[in-house]
Formats: C-alpha cells, sequence, structure tokens
C-alpha cells in the first residue's frame, strides 16, 4: 500500500474571513484558492454554509464513507487516483516527495477555521448589517412618531454603543457568543430556547424587510426616472414590485448559501467603502441644500409634537400612561430601535478577529459607533429638514431616494446620484438578507449541535455538504413572510424590532447574571462598576438591561400586530423546540457538544505546502488537552502573520498489516474522540488568542521519531513541548535528540524549547552545534589558554586549539583501559 496522508477539516463554520455564527459554520475561500493553484480544476477544497465542509470537485474521483464509532464526529474521504487519456495519474495536491525519504503517514487538519480578520473588516462585515437599517430606519420611526422622529433615532445610536459595550463583555467570556450561548450559560436551557425564538424571529424578518427595502428604493428609482424622462408617470404597486423583488432576492442567497458559497470580508469592506463614497455625498449636498433653503431642526420630543393615537400608542391608548412624558418618550425609543440592529452579527464575527482580539473588538465596535450614528442619525435628520412636509409621508419607504431628488441642483444630476443610492441600497441591503440567512442557519446548526433539534437538520447536502434543510426552512419562512405581508413595508418594519429588542434584553440579563453567577477577573467589562468591600455593584451593566427591558415592554404594549405575530412565531417555535429535543436526546450522540467536529481526506504524504505552513515554522507537540500552557506560551509570543505555528499530536499507534504486507494505519484507531477533545481544546485556545494555526496528528511506534520526522518535512525551525510529567527536560530533550540522528539526510537545523508548568523554558539545539559552556569552564579554558600563549612561540593558538586538543585526548583515552574511570567522572560532575 502506497503512503498516505489524511487532512481533517474542521466542521465548524468560520467564514472564510467573513462571519461566524452562532453555531459555528464552514467557509474555505482561503484553502480552496490554494488548493486550486495546485491542482488545477481536478480536486479543490471547498466550504458549505455550515457545519460540514465539502471536497468539491468531480463525483467520479472520490467517494465517502464513515469510519467513526460516534456518528457524526468525523468521516474520511479518499482522493482517488484520476484517468485522463488513458493514463493514471495522481490528484495533483502536493508536491512529488523525494524517494529517499521514508513515508510519514499523517493526519493533517487544515484549520480554515482559524483564518483571521482586522477590526476595520470586522467593523464592515457588521455595518452591511447594521448601515442597511439607514435605509428604513427613520422611515418607519417618523410615520409612526411625527417630525420628532430623528432625535429618537438619534437616542437610539447613541444608547446602541452601550448595549454593544454588553456583546463584547459577553464576547470576552465567550470567543463564540451569541443570545444563545449566553443566555443558556446564565439562566438555563428554558429560556436559551425563549431568547433562541426572539433571535430567530429578528434573523427570519431581516431578510424579508431588507429585500423588500431594496425593492422599494427601486420602484422608487423607476417611478422617477420614468416621471422625468417619459414626461408620464408610470402606475403600478410599488408593494407588489417589491415583494416580487424581494422574493427573487432571497431564492438568489437560498441558492448561493446551498452551494457553499459565501460573501467574504473583502466584499464587505468594498461595499462598505462604495456606501461610504455615497454617504460623504450625501452629507455633504444635503449641508449645501440646508444652508441654501434654510431648514431647521425637527422638533424636540414632546406631548404635543408627537403623534399619540393608536398606532403609536397601541394597548396603551386612552390610558393615563399615555400622557406621561417618560413613558411615552420610551415608547419613541420602542418605535426607533430596529435603528441599532445587527449587533448579534458582532458578537459572532469575534471569533474571526486578529489578535489583540479583545482590542481589535473594541475597535471595531467604536468605528461601527461612529459609522452608524452619522449615517443613520444624518439622514434622518436630512430628510425631515428637506423633504417637505406635504409630500414627505410618500417616501417613508424610500426615505434616501427621496432626499436625493430634493437637494439643490439639476434633475439629471439627482437623478444620477439617486440611481447611485439605489445601487449602494441594493447592494447593502441584499448583504443583510444574506446575512439573515447566515445568521440563522448558524442559530438552528448551533441547536442541533446541542442536540435540541434533531440531527435530520443538519444532514449535509449530497453535492455541496451544506445544510441544506435548515437553509431550505430559511428561506421558506422568509418567502411566506413577504407573501404574507405583500411587500408591505411598515408591517415588516413592526414585526422586525419585536426580535431585535427582545434579543438584546435576553442578551442583557444574561450577562448581569453571570456577573454574579461567575465573579471572577474578566477580560473586559461594562464600565460603571462600584465596589463595596469585596462586591462588585454593576451599576453600568443594571442601567442598560433595565432600560432595554422597559423598551421591550412599551414595544410589546404597543405594536400589536407585531406583539401577536412575536409571540406567537417565539411560541410555537419554542414548543417545536422542545419536542425536538426530547426525540434529539433519544439519538445516538458520540461526542460532547463542546467538541469541534472534523471530517478527514485522504491525501498523500506531508510536506509543509500540504498543511499551509510555511517554512521556518514553530512545530508544538501536544497531547494532554488540559496542558496546553506550552502552546499558550507560543501564541502569547508568536506573530503568526510572520511564522506560522503547527499544533502536533504524536500518536503511539502500531501499524496493522494490509494484505500486501505493509503497514497502514486505519483513521477510526488514530483520531478518535480523544482527539477530538484535544484539538478542540486547541481551536478554542487559538481562537481566544486570534492567532491562526495548523493541527496534526501523526501515528507511530515512537512518539520522538514521529516529531522529529514532522519537523523535518515541515523545514520547522523550532519545536516546542511541555514538560513531560515523567522525564526531566534533560531527558526528554535527549530522547528527541536521539532522535533527530535517526533523521535521513539532510538533517535540519533545529531548536527544541520544553516549557514547564510554570513557565520556566529549557532550550536544547539538536544535531552538532556550538556547546553552551558553564562560566567555569569558560573561565578554566581562558586560564589555560593564557598560559599557553604565555610562550611566544604558540602566541597565534586559540581557544578552539585547545578544546581540540582537549577532544582528541579524551576520545583516545575513551578507547583505552581508563574508559570506565573518566565516565565515572563525568557522573560524578554531573551530580556535582
Amino acid at each position: 500500500m502506497k503512503p498516505f496522508a489524511f487532512a481533517i477539516k474542521n466542521e465548524v463554520r468560520l467564514h472564510s474571513d467573513l462571519r461566524s455564527l452562532d453555531s459555528g459554520t464552514s467557509s474555505f475561500s482561503h484553502h480552496r484558492q490554494t488548493l486550486d493553484s495546485r491542482s488545477g480544476s481536478r480536486c479543490r477544497i471547498t466550504g458549505c454554509l455550515d457545519v460540514r465542509p465539502s471536497l468539491r470537485g468531480s463525483s467520479r474521483h472520490s467517494r465517502t464513507r464513515p469510519i467513526s464509532a460516534q456518528r457524526g464526529a468525523f468521516e474520511v474521504l479518499r482522493m482517488s487516483e484520476t484517468k485522463s487519456e488513458g493514463r493514471s495519474e495522481p490528484e495533483a495536491i502536493v508536491p512529488q516527495l523525494q524517494p529517499k525519504r521514508p513515508p510519514v503517514p499523517v493526519f493533517i487538519a487544515t484549520t480554515v477555521m482559524l483564518s483571521f480578520i482586522s477590526f476595520w473588516r470586522a467593523a464592515a462585515i457588521v455595518l452591511s448589517d447594521l448601515a442597511s437599517s439607514a435605509y428604513y430606519a427613520g422611515g418607519d420611526a417618523e410615520k409612526v412618531i411625527g417630525k420628532s422622529a430623528p432625535w429618537f433615532i438619534l437616542a437610539v445610536m447613541l444608547f446602541s454603543y452601550a448595549v454593544r459595550a454588553v456583546y463584547i463583555e459577553a464576547s470576552s467570556m465567550f470567543v463564540r457568543g451569541g443570545v444563545y450561548r449566553v443566555v443558556r450559560q446564565a439562566m438555563g436551557d428554558t429560556l436559551a430556547k425563549l431568547s433562541v425564538s426572539a433571535l430567530l424571529f429578528d434573523y427570519i424578518l431581516t431578510g424579508p424587510i431588507s429585500a423588500v427595502t431594496a425593492g422599494q428604493y427601486l420602484a422608487g428609482f423607476i417611478e422617477e426616472a420614468a416621471l422625468h424622462y417619459l414626461k408620464h408617470p408610470l402606475h403600478f404597486n410599488a408593494n407588489y414590485f417589491a415583494a416580487t423583488f424581494g422574493i427573487l432576492a432571497i431564492l438568489y442567497f437560498w441558492w448561493k448559501n446551498i452551494e457553499g458559497i459565501h460573501e467574504s470580508s473583502d466584499k464587505a469592506l468594498w461595499i462598505m467603502k462604495i456606501t461610504t463614497i455615497m454617504v460623504v455625498i450625501l452629507i455633504a449636498w444635503c449641508i449645501v441644500t440646508v444652508f441654501k433653503t434654510h431648514a431647521e431642526l425637527p422638533p424636540l420630543p414632546s406631548l404635543e409634537n408627537m403623534k399619540l393615537d393608536h398606532e403609536f400608542l397601541g394597548w396603551l391608548n386612552g390610558t393615563r400612561l399615555s400622557h406621561i412624558m417618560w413613558i411615552v418618550a420610551l415608547v419613541g425609543m420602542g418605535h426607533s430601535v430596529l435603528a441599532m440592529s445587527g449587533e448579534e452579527t458582532l458578537a459572532q464575527v469575534n471569533r474571526e478577529i486578529e489578535s489583540p482580539k479583545l482590542l481589535n473588538l473594541q475597535r471595531a465596535g467604536l468605528v461601527i459607533f461612529v459609522y452608524s450614528l452619522v449615517f443613520t442619525s444624518f439622514v434622518s435628520f436630512l430628510a425631515v429638514m428637506i423633504i417637505p412636509d406635504s409630500v414627505r409621508p410618500k417616501f417613508f419607504a424610500n426615505l434616501i431616494g427621496g432626499l436625493s431628488m430634493y437637494l439643490v441642483g439639476p434633475t439629471v444630476a439627482k437623478l444620477i446620484f439617486q440611481a447611485f443610492v439605489v445601487l449602494v441600497g441594493v447592494l447593502i441591503l441584499s448583504g443583510a438578507a444574506n446575512t439573515a440567512i447566515l445568521g440563522a442557519n448558524g442559530v438552528l446548526n448551533r441547536l442541533c449541535e446541542t442536540r435540541v433539534l434533531t440531527s435530520w437538520f443538519q444532514r449535509p447536502h449530497q453535492k455541496y455538504g451544506t445544510t441544506y434543510r435548515t437553509i431550505n426552512l430559511i428561506a421558506l419562512l422568509q418567502v411566506l413572510t413577504i407573501v404574507l405581508s405583500r411587500g408591505n413595508f411598515y408591517v415588516l418594519a413592526a414585526l422586525y424590532a419585536f426580535g431585535v429588542v427582545w434579543s438584546f434584553s435576553f442578551n442583557g440579563l444574561a450577562v448581569l447574571i453571570l456577573r454574579y453567577k461567575y465573579p471572577e477577573q474578566r477580560e473586559w467589562k461594562v464600565p460603571g462598576n462600584l465596589k463595596l468591600g469585596q462586591r462588585e455593584l454593576p451599576i453600568g451593566l443594571g442601567l442598560i438591561t433595565s432600560l432595554l427591558f422597559l423598551i421591550a415592554i412599551a414595544n410589546l404594549l404597543t405594536k400589536q400586530e407585531a406583539t401577536i405575530a412575536g409571540v406567537v412565531f417565539s411560541g410555537v417555535f419554542y414548543a417545536v423546540l422542545t419536542v425536538s429535543e426530547r426525540y434529539a436526546k433519544r439519538e445516538e450522540s458520540g461526542d460532547a457538544e463542546s467538541l469541534e467536529r472534523f471530517r478527514v481526506f485522504d491525501n498523500p504524504e506531508l510536506d509543509y505546502a500540504l498543511v499551509g505552513a510555511r517554512p521556518g515554522n514553530i512545530l508544538v507537540t501536544v497531547r494532554d488537552p488540559n496542558r496546553l500552557h506550552h502552546l499558550r506560551d507560543v501564541l502569547n509570543r508568536t506573530n503568526t502573520g510572520q511564522q506560522d505555528v503547527v499544533v502536533l499530536s504524536a500518536r503511539l499507534s502500531p501499524g496493522r498489516h494490509s494484505f500486501t504486507g505493509s503497514t497502514s494505519y486505519e483513521a477510526r484507531d488514530v483520531f478518535d474522540i480523544y482527539e477530538q477533545e484535544l484539538f478542540s481544546k486547541v481551536v478554542a485556545l487559538a481562537e481566544k488568542q486570534g492567532k491562526r494555526v495548523s493541527l496534526l496528528v501523526v501515528p507511530g511506534t515512537d512518539v520522538f521519531d514521529a516529531i522529529m520526522l514532522t519537523a523535518q518535512r515541515l523545514e520547522s525551525s523550532w519545536v516546542v513541548s511541555g514538560l513531560s510529567t515523567k522525564l526531566t527536560a534533560d531527558e526528554q530533550a535527549k530522547l528527541t535528540g536521539d532522535a533527530w540522528e535517526r533523521l535521513p539526510e539532510p538533517k535540519p537545523r533545529l531548536t527544541m524549547e520544553i516549557i514547564g508548568a510554570e513557565g520556566r523554558r529549557h532550550e536544547y539545539p539538536l544535531g552538532p552545534h556550538e556547546p553552551r559552556l558553564r562560566p567555569g569552564d569558560v573561565e578554566l579554558l581562558h586560564k589555560l589558554w593564557l598560559e599557553i600563549t604565555s610562550d611566544p612561540r604558540y602566541a597565534g593558538l586559540h581557544h578552539y586549539h585547545v578544546v581540540a586538543l582537549a577532544l582528541e585526548e579524551l576520545k583516545h583515552n575513551l578507547d583505552s583501559e581508563d574508559r570506565e574511570a573518566l565516565l565515572q567522572q563525568f557522573l560524578r560532575d554531573r551530580a556535582s
């Protein structure tokens, strides 16, 4: 049997650069490009929407079989030989190795899930969702509140910074955060299912409202263009047009997610650059218009300046509470809360933010706050100030489009700018619709992982490997929502706000409870904490959570249709989750929910190109999932952008003999639940640091030989191990050095570092190297050299001449009868 290797793809999604959602899903753009460049079109690895990555390529050339006793833990795929024009050739995935080197069977976990992004890209991802609300939040709020609505939008955007602080604290505790994870940890399964029901209601509405709003902007542009160029108005139902456009957009992204083709952070950043250009032009043009028309600010909120009717007050209409200003203010906040939708995306993208993770998360939060504050708030204010009161209501669903048509300047210029506004709107709103499918799918897969939903939902697509059943369910619900609403933007907005505010509230309460449940030190806390002896009162966090619940209750009492629909949806979905959980608990489950899920690919044998590590990398050996202090130390001091880190688990595994007589290894014997637990801990540690690592499992009959052979093939420069519990550092280094001596030529220059649990480091160069002499040895050598060179005849001698003569004499004596006496002297010297 020829040499082989298995590549293990982690099944937890970390968007190829884009975003990770509640359950963790997978996209493999980075490695797909790497492999495509080496393997042409015959074999490429691509990602899927969710927890099951897939090997894409011709189905004639690959086959899949499950190998784990624990169903769903991992699978092995054999990349068979391809036949082209009558000849057989191996898949071109790695370069051919030199024949003189012995085969190294190895299981490779190329961790595409550990590709990290800058805070700018993280901010762009969140803003692609959050900034889209600027297109519809102001118009919806003014329709209900009146001309004072921009002040409530401003208040909500300022408050969003405090809400974002809650998400940052939650993300500092849980790298893979999100409402479900935080609420479940704090308040248990029941409230977690209720909170996730509200979150899903949010996601199910995000797609329709974003896609329909894009349709409304497109319809508005068509009407304006026809009126000015055809000189004849077009009569069509804008809601039906928007609904049709929205359904087509949802179906498009449904299919893209089925295929497992995701948007990248590059595209999100590109969209936000285009959006920024539009925002700058819009604000500058609006400022010129304001000065030329002497426009006035909207009136401040008061009982006289607000629409205190049934649409605004809901069930509070006609009660005494409707005349209390602070309650009316809370109601106004409730009607404006969808302006800060998208915060959940920040918790999900946290997993992908590069080191220093917490600092970059805070930077991303600040960028998001400033951008959304300027964009969303300014649009709301400027629309009220510039668009005449008599015509503004017809632009509530198309606010920026209407604003562009009432700027000063020639009509042609305004139409061109409106077309630009519509183009940007379609891009950013469509991106938000795609994010909604991804987010909902992530939540559903998280529920599958925690065995709340049955594994039936996680069954991968036969061709693309994506969790198509959950994607189908999400798309079906979103299309059904558009059909039932008939494209009515205002109905969708009211429903959407319900999910937004209640998911925020549950998250805030969960973080507050965790302050008391786990009072230990955190990396970061919401400011406003008062120390009273040994106790700490989280005043800031408490005020934020209280205000969120007050807004949520106000929203509940005033948006009657949204409340009924939201409560019914949450109740039905909670019941479905409860029933499904009972069935899911009965299913065979071999791995704990905290473990990552892996897939195994049968590849050619090991080299650094296959692993994705550059020459000069650091090879870190691990074996105990509870003793990873040395890996943490390496990640803390290594810039993985300049030097790769490869994590190796060398496992004793006597090879089986196949019928051909050669030694082979079976995946089920080498990569089992223990390796899954070990790699899960490694992945969690790497994600916490925001550093990318590659994972390997090497089977062999000698651990030290396996480590050295791997270091040779990967062209590593350092090998770092934790201090053994059975060997001293010197003994561990000696066994490793002996394995280095057994390597085939050319032997690499390597340095071994052994790190104890207390952080003490022991460094050992392997192979021939300059010896490290004790101070006494150096002094003795120097004295001997001085004594010899005091005679002018030997003035040209150097220290190395003294050492060379001493070594020759030692070699001679070891071959004589004095050998035993010399060796005993070595032992006495070592003991002293």
